[in-house]
């Protein structure tokens, strides 16, 4: 706001010539010219550019003030606040036992044995693991037994949780453990589950009767 205001007729006219609406625009005063030092026109003028400096000067020392406000921010005291995340183990579940049903000598009897699990809770950057399959052979009180590697194991389809890549291997059987599922790229805790089919394929010339074999699943 300006705080200087003509009021002389005569100052007015004098100011006509650089700004003939009569001063209402101050942006260039310098340009009114009294007729004589009484006339007071350049004092004038030097007022309401005075004003407007003391404006622009004083609007210059607010922003200094809060810059300075900002600053002293800067000091305030710190806390450094810290937590552990915990990390557990890595296990797998398996059915208990599992009946692959009945047929004739010659024929394939299979089944799905029922879900198979990793939980991996160590909350590891990188993860990995593998799951194996050993079969003993099949025995039925005394008859011939059939052995491991007439057997299959397919883990079909593989549903995961959290960051991991599982991938499934069809495998025969036997009495050594095999690479059936494996898991990679893993972040932090992470599970797969899936539900093999096992297959057995009886020859021709097996004994009928119950035949029982053990399934040994491990994940490291």
């Amino acid at each position: 706001m300006w705080s200087f205001v003509w009021r002389s007729a005569a100052r007015v006219g004098l100011c006509e010539q650089a700004a003939p609406d009569g001063l209402r625009h101050v942006n260039q005063p310098v340009r009114c010219q009294p007729a004589s030092p009484l006339a007071g026109g350049y004092l004038g003028s030097y007022l309401i550019v005075r004003a407007r400096s003391l404006s622009v000067a004083a609007a210059a020392a607010a922003l200094v003030l809060a810059q300075q406000g900002l600053a002293v921010a800067a000091d305030d005291p710190s806390t450094t606040v810290t937590y552990t995340v915990t990390s557990g183990a890595l296990t797998l579940s398996v059915p208990a036992s599992a009946n692959l049903g009945s047929g004739a000598p010659g024929t394939t009897i299979s089944a799905p044995i029922g879900p198979v699990t990793v939980t991996d809770d160590r909350a590891l950057l990188s993860a990995s693991w593998t799951v194996t399959a050993a079969e003993t052979d099949f025995t039925n009180d005394g008859a011939p037994t059939i052995p491991a590697t007439d057997a299959t194991y397919d883990p079909g389809t593989i549903t995961t949780t959290g960051t991991i890549t599982a991938t499934g291997t069809s495998v025969t059987l036997s009495n050594s453990a095999q690479t059936v599922v494996t898991g990679t790229d893993g972040v932090g805790d992470n599970t797969a589950s899936w539900n093999p089919t096992v297959a057995v394929h009886v020859p021709a010339g097996t004994v009928g009767g119950t035949y029982t074999g053990t399934l040994t699943q491990s994940v490291a």
